[in-house]
């Protein structure tokens, strides 16, 4: 298979303003651009932002007036899933002429989730993939995706998922999307720990796939003035630390990790390393071993009200 210049981005939100994030945004897909990119990848809650440390007045069996108030002002900052910010997202998928993969902090009702969005070259929205287990605090911002969100995304470089954050850590999950054929597993994170690292390698090496993992790199400077920022006030106080990286299918290190700067990596990476990776352990293949091992998958979409259409009249 043909060679694919891939990159992910090392960036930060501006927080609780999703325009100028958008216009961050746009500048650096214009430099991934130059760089001849084909696949992008943007961190976890890039579109939206991760506000690191704030506990939203939370305490158990007590909210404050102004937790409900930061929680509205995030609210503000989500999108809607389609809506004008993915067309705009789009565009930028459009002018690289790439796949580009972000993650984005989505609105329904007064409920948000995070997600992962997937735009092809042409700048179509071609998937959406809800984090199916916030963890900690966030479970009080972020509600728990369902399995009817879990795409796989044909590209020209091979097959492409996504696992959020922490959902890394879900051996089900892993096990699910390397039995779909995953060929190249998305990782947006906030997760700045050297572990990550070793959990990367650890993925890549056991899906016999390329990882491509973004983290957000976030300064006090990209908080509004009245952030209530747990780590301090200094000007250029590093919230999110970054630590981005891409790994080969053994375990390799292709480029990162880097810490402590926005930065852009980038990998020329070959499919055709996946089929010789697999070659001794394949575990969705030779490896599974299916006559003792069954995963059961619920792709059901889940709601909260199913209409019968079956009304009484008035």
């Amino acid at each position: 298979m043909a060679r694919t210049h891939v990159a992910v981005v090392q960036t930060g939100s501006v927080l609780f303003d999703t325009p100028r994030t958008l216009d961050r945004m746009e500048g650096l897909c214009q430099q991934a651009a130059a760089e001849g990119a084909q696949l992008v990848v943007f961190p976890e809650a890039y579109i939206g932002g991760y506000p690191k440390g704030l506990d939203f007045g939370a305490r158990v069996g007590t909210r404050t007036a102004a937790g409900r108030e930061d929680y509205l002002r995030y609210w503000r900052a989500a999108i809607d899933v389609p809506g004008v910010e993915t067309a705009r997202i789009g565009g930028f998928a459009a002018m690289m002429n790439a796949h580009l993969v972000t993650g984005a902090i989505e609105r329904e009702g007064a409920t948000l989730y995070c997600c992962t969005l997937f735009f092809g070259p042409d700048g179509a929205l071609l998937g959406k993939h809800r984090k199916l287990m916030p963890t900690a605090s966030e479970r009080l911002v972020w509600a728990p995706g369902d399995g009817s969100t879990l795409p796989i995304v044909e590209t020209p470089a091979g097959r492409v998922s996504s696992a959020i954050c922490w959902e890394n850590y879900m051996p089900l999950l892993r096990q699910h999307l390397y039995s779909r054929g995953v060929d190249i597993w998305c990782a947006p994170t906030v997760d700045e720990r050297e572990i990550w690292q070793v959990s990367m390698r650890h993925i890549a090496y056991e899906g016999r796939l390329f990882v491509l993992s973004a983290c957000q790199f976030l300064t006090r400077d990209d908080a509004p003035a009245d952030y209530d920022c747990v780590q301090g006030d200094a000007p250029g106080t590093v919230l999110i630390r970054g630590g981005s990286v891409i790994v080969g299918p053994m375990g390799d290190i292709l480029a990162g990790p880097v810490h402590d700067r926005e930065v852009i990596l980038t990998a020329d990476i070959d499919t055709d390393d996946i089929i010789r990776a697999r070659y001794d352990l394949d575990v969705a293949g030779h490896y599974a071993r299916p006559d003792i091992f069954t995963l059961l998958t619920d792709t059901t979409p889940r709601a909260t009200l199913i209409d019968t259409g079956d009304h009484e009249s008035d």
